[in-house]
């Protein structure tokens, strides 16, 4: 309510304002006081009739959109439930902000599993791929997505990228002086014959070389300028006198104002100050005003013999190097650079190696852009700096390395991104199957190999999502979750899960399109059996009518024969993982499927982009009902029954003994002992020859 509308009222009800009693007894008149009345939402107030539309305002029992409305929620409830319905809104959602850092592999290390990753991408082709390999192929994915090729490799850019990046930077130079310029040059070429350079009616230029012609036109802008300024001056010589004039009429001027001062520009400065300053006044004078003394030519540089200064016989002086650099005896500097500053080595001389030199193949010239590409940004990360970048040593020696990659896809273009220039290629995994978590000194902003859940969940959702699929699974994957032969270094592919849920029977999987961990569950043996023996030992018409209850039952299973409030109540057990997949299946799956969404489900906005047609574009925010990627919840695990890691040792084919037959010696035995087959004893010892003297 607005403060002139409240004085308003203030004037006409002046007992109104100021009654807050619920057992008001005053007596109804015009401009003083109005009936009391309950509030008509029972909420159980008390006030007077014209303070209705205030109590509305405060009144639980009014029916209010929900806090989220701007997100999404369509849900219109009593402002006394607001509170209440935050903790079920589909709108109040959570982003997953779980980070790790996953690095590239690297081939000097010889503890590195690159065997093992070779292996194990051979052997996992059309076949369920274990956690960590898969989880590795999706982070590599999104990786490739955002590298980009520029700033590695700017020297391998296309051309037209670099030409383009020019003419954007002298654009904003060429102003509208160089129009009648750009006129007179197009004129001249028409009349030439040349048809290169066209303008159209609007002071354009078209034509293949528009960007060297403005670019010529820039540079000469000025010369061409200058030439019109001369040619002003010739057509008005009275409109603009000759500067020697106006430097004649300067110095007359100059030469009237007054002539007993004591400036450095002044005519006959130097008399006056030689008769009416005392020495010690005159030197600091020159002290404070010499320099412009000598600027305005008062005093001059030397003393010559004559008022013309000649030199005399002049002599070419030999040039001298002194190498007065010494390495200080406290400072220990590296032995790779001590030899720099070491006058006894002997002299080496640059000498240039051609790639024929190297015999080798065409083929092994181009270098794999997915490996070149991952140890720059990884040198970046851990290094702060490009590989063969320039390092200052010291104050004398500058390191100043170059390497050149030679790529089949180079030159790329411009936003070129390490996906599309892996377009066609075989699949390579090039990152560690362990990932680590982010730490203090490598954190989102500063490092190109971090990846981010940045899966949607509901509010109430978010706390089981990090237990189950970051706490107990992805921290825990390499070793403990799932285990792998201990000889996996030499290429054994061998894997094991060795934890299931505690409340069913289920085994963990990794979904690669949804990149999320999720539970499929598991049948026992014998009901599969079962179950497919009687459905093949009965008949085939008995099935058609069981399926005949409804239309076209010839290609449709027996869940969707079912009612559609059965479907909706069993669906109802399902999480909310399951839900989403569900609603993929059919027509009728996904009518269940949205049946739940204002209980399950959560709103999210999009935003598109509409563009008119008159060319302008605007961006709307849509909402989008969906179900969260959660599935159900695992509140405790145990070990599966599954066999030891020392049964699969058995039958390892990596796992080779080594058979000692010849006897080795040990090292405290000589061949004087041997011979003599005495055992040398602590007596023996210091009785000696050796222990007498």
């Amino acid at each position: 309510m607005s403060d002139r509308t409240r004085a308003t009222r203030v004037r006409q009800h002046v007992h109104c304002d100021s009654c807050y009693s619920r057992r008001c007894r005053a007596r109804v008149e015009v401009s003083v006081c109005c009936a009391v009345m309950p509030c008509r939402l029972l909420c159980g107030a008390v006030f007077h009739l014209c303070k209705e539309e205030d109590h509305l305002l405060l009144c639980p029992n009014v029916r209010v959109p929900c806090l989220n409305a701007g997100f999404g929620c369509p849900l219109h409830m009593p402002r006394s439930s607001q509170a209440a319905h935050l903790q079920v809104c589909p709108a109040s959602l959570v982003c997953c902000s779980m980070e790790w850092i996953r690095w590239p592999i690297d081939e000097t290390n010889p503890h590195s599993e690159i065997a093992l990753q070779e292996n194990v991408l051979k052997e996992s082709e059309g076949q369920e791929q274990p956690l960590d390999l898969a989880m590795a192929l999706v982070d590599q994915t999104d990786l490739y997505e955002r590298l980009e090729m520029n700033p590695i490799y700017p020297e391998l850019m296309e051309a037209e990228e670099k030409e383009k990046k020019e003419e954007a930077a002298i654009g904003g130079f060429v102003n509208g002086d160089t129009d009648t310029a750009t006129n007179e040059v197009s004129a001249e070429s028409n009349s030439c014959g040349s048809n290169v350079v066209e303008q159209n009616g609007l002071g354009q230029i078209s034509g293949p070389f528009k960007g060297t012609y403005n670019l010529c036109d820039m540079m000469f802008s000025m010369e061409r300028g200058g030439c019109a300024a001369a040619q002003a001056n010739q057509d008005n010589p009275k409109q603009n006198p000759n500067p020697e004039e106006k430097d004649t009429e300067k110095k007359e001027a100059a030469a009237d104002t007054g002539k007993t001062g004591h400036a450095p520009w002044q005519e006959g400065v130097m008399e006056r100050l030689g008769n009416e300053l005392t020495p010690q006044e005159f030197n600091m004078y020159m002290v404070h005003h010499g320099s412009m003394l000598l600027a305005f030519g008062k005093i001059k540089a030397c003393t010559p013999r004559e008022d013309d200064f000649v030199y005399g016989s002049l002599e070419p002086i030999p040039v001298q190097t002194l190498y007065s650099f010494k390495i200080p005896d406290s400072y220990h500097y590296g032995e790779r650079r001590v030899h720099y500053y070491d006058s006894t080595r002997p002299p080496s001389e640059p000498r240039s190696v051609d790639t024929s030199d190297l015999k080798v193949d065409e083929e092994d010239w181009f270098s794999d852009e997915a490996a070149a590409t991952l140890l720059g940004y990884a040198e970046i990360e851990v290094r702060g700096h490009k590989i063969s970048e320039s390092n200052a040593a010291d104050g004398l020696y500058v390191d100043v390395g170059t390497q050149t990659h030679s790529f089949r896809k180079a030159p790329f273009k411009a936003k070129t991104t390490l996906a599309e220039a892996m377009v066609d290629r075989p699949l390579k995994l090039l990152l560690q199957l362990q990932s680590e978590r982010v730490s203090g000194r490598n954190t989102r902003a500063g490092c190109a190999f971090t990846f981010l859940c940045g899966h949607t969940f509901h509010r109430r959702e978010f706390a089981t999502h990090y237990r189950n699929v970051h706490s107990d699974i992805q921290t825990s994957l390499s070793g403990w979750f799932e285990q792998r032969c201990p000889l996996s270094y030499l290429g054994c592919t061998f894997s094991q899960k060795r934890f299931q849920p505690s409340t069913h029977k289920a085994t963990v999987s990794y979904n690669q399109h949804l990149r999320i961990f999720n539970l499929r569950p598991t049948l026992a043996a014998s009901e599969g059996d079962t179950s497919q023996s009687s459905r093949s030992s009965e008949d085939p018409s008995t099935t058609q009518r069981k399926r005949g209850g409804r239309k076209g039952g010839d290609g449709e299973d027996s869940l969707s024969i079912l009612p559609f409030e059965v479907l909706c109540h069993m669906a109802s057990f399902l999480d909310s993982l399951s839900l989403s997949q569900l609603a993929l299946v059919s027509q009728l799956m996904r009518q269940v499927s949205s049946s739940l969404l204002q209980e399950r489900g959560m709103v999210t906005l999009r935003w598109e982009k509409k563009t008119y047609s008159h060319g302008g574009a605007k961006w709307r925010a849509k909402p989008v009902w969906e179900f969260s990627h959660l599935f159900s919840s695992v509140e405790s695990w145990h070990m599966a029954d599954v066999p030891p890691i020392s049964a699969h040792l058995k039958v390892c084919p990596y796992y080779k003994t080594s058979l000692s037959i010849e006897p080795v010696p040990l090292p405290s035995i000589s061949d004087k002992q041997e011979c003599k087959k005495e055992r040398l004893s602590l007596v023996n010892q210091f009785t000696g020859s050796n222990w007498q003297h």
